[in-house]
């Protein structure tokens, strides 16, 4: 889990890079992001970002019991190609 509350949103690109990165290289495939409800800015960049990340499979809303409408359910993709940053 990941929890975006304290972060700004020019931060989230870095942010979600180095997350998926260092999930990818704990075998850690399901994620979620939570982004709280405010205004919806973060809700707005993050899922900007996961729609064009090429190591993101599928996100969607999280279900209620999971944060509902203030986070996301991410799955990374198993054979990216990619190399986790060190």
């Amino acid at each position: 889990m990941l929890d975006l509350h304290t972060f700004q949103p020019k931060e989230i690109p870095e942010l979600l890079e180095d997350y998926f990165s260092e999930c990818i290289a704990s075998g850690i495939f399901s994620l979620r992001i939570i982004h709280g409800k405010g205004k919806g800015v973060l809700k707005k960049r993050v899922c900007f970002l996961l729609d064009r990340h090429p190591l993101v499979a599928s996100w969607s809303p999280a279900p209620g019991n999971a944060g509902g409408w203030g986070a996301v359910l991410v799955d990374l993709k198993k054979e990216s190609g990619a190399c986790p940053k060190h």
